[in-house]
């Protein structure tokens, strides 16, 4: 196969796909184009077996999404930043979602002792929630128990990053209706275990800190 002709199967599939959705509702480009207007932000992990419009069932134009390795909310990544900030003061989101996911590879990266480069710098804070929870966690005899159960607890800390930000607070000051959430998606049943740590205001939050 040509390399000019190596990607026609993903544009034929892509072409089916429009047809399908023109099919189903004429209309449905014409207001993709017209608006984006979605209530739901969701920070997910860059792993490919986790689609996010999928998972919920959601439409192009109703999920806001942001995805990086291992689902991190780091208040000093720019990019993470921007999509926050875009999502809260311009698109008024309602709901931020932080997913993550049972058997995450960022996770065990961050913590099985292998070098590797540039990705160890990112993954840093996954150790600190490690070290943070280091009784509990070395605690739990399967490997794999402990590293999905690092992987909720991940999910909680990044929930804490997201509603300790300022263009969260600053959105709760001005009485903006704004809840984070965080979650843990299962690869093996395809169903998201809701952690029960929402944020929704300030007093939320200082609860959650105490976790």
């Amino acid at each position: 196969m040509s390399e000019s002709h190596a990607l026609d199967h993903l544009k034929d599939k892509n072409r089916a796909w429009a047809e399908g959705k023109l099919a189903v509702d004429p209309g449905f480009f014409k207001r993709l184009v017209a608006q984006q207007s979605p209530e739901y932000l969701w920070i997910g992990c860059a792993d490919s077996r986790v689609p996010a419009n999928e998972i919920v069932g959601l439409d192009p134009g109703e999920l806001f999404v942001h995805r990086n390795v291992a689902n991190l909310a780091p208040p000093q990544d720019a990019n993470y930043l921007s999509v926050l900030q875009f999502a809260v003061d311009v698109l008024k989101v309602k709901h931020i979602m932080v997913v993550g996911h049972y058997g995450c590879g960022g996770v065990a990266a961050a913590v099985d002792g292998e070098r590797r480069g540039l990705v160890d710098h990112w993954l840093h804070p996954i150790r600190e929630v490690y070290a943070a929870n280091k009784a509990e966690l070395e605690a739990i005899e399967d490997p794999h128990a402990r590293n999905d159960r690092l992987c909720e607890l991940n999910v909680i800390r990044q929930v804490r990053n997201v509603a300790s930000d300022v263009f969260v607070g600053e959105a709760w000051k001005r009485g903006q209706p704004l809840s984070v959430h965080g979650w843990v998606y299962s690869l093996a049943n395809g169903l998201v275990n809701d952690m029960n740590v929402t944020v929704s205001g300030p007093a939320e939050l200082a609860l959650l800190a105490n976790r």
